[in-house]
């Protein structure tokens, strides 16, 4: 089985707030009415905030048949990222390697230590343009201040008769999300 690992990293500028000394004030009544107003305010600094929720923290990439051996390449519906921002955000992707950690599970046929990264490739939409997966960050998506932006991943993995040993591999994604 293949399995890929996503591992969540994401920037997170928390609000802060500062509450504002006032002088000293008082008030005095008497007579009627009997009651007085003393002026007085607060004040608050909202830092850049964001958040990035996923529906799953791995995705089993689906195991490669003959007829997917064939075509090069078969596909994997990954998780949805949900982002909430209240400023511009941008989502990047990147593996944490630059190659697939490979175990062997068939004796006499160890499996490939030398699977680049580059074998899994990513889009989101499942009829999109796939990009080739890197360990250098790209923008996966952006946007401006939302209460939810959901976004699903679609996974394309690569596979070559000659070079693709039996094993069970797996690869580490990281996903950044960054309010500039």
């Amino acid at each position: 089985m293949i399995r890929i690992l996503v591992a969540g990293a994401f920037a997170l500028i928390c609000a802060t707030a500062s509450p504002t000394s006032a002088s000293a004030q008082q008030c005095t009544a008497s007579g009627a009415p009997d009651n007085c107003g003393v002026p007085s305010s607060v004040s608050m600094t909202a830092g850049r905030v964001v958040r990035l929720q996923m529906t799953a923290g791995s995705t089993a990439l689906t195991a490669p048949t003959p007829s997917d051996f064939d075509a090069g390449s078969n596909a994997t519906t990954g998780p949805t990222l949900t982002v909430s921002a209240n400023a511009a955000w941008i989502l990047h992707i990147r593996s944490s390697t630059a190659a697939w950690t490979g175990t062997t599970t068939s004796p006499g046929a160890p499996a490939r230590t030398n699977k680049p990264a580059t074998d899994l490739k990513w889009a989101t939409a499942a009829n999109g343009t796939f990009a080739a997966l890197t360990n250098s960050d790209t923008n996966l998506v952006s946007g401006s201040a939302t209460a939810g932006a959901a976004t699903t991943l679609f996974f394309q993995t690569l596979y070559d008769w000659t070079l693709d040993t039996p094993g069970n591999y797996s690869l580490s994604i990281v996903l950044t999300l960054t309010s500039p």
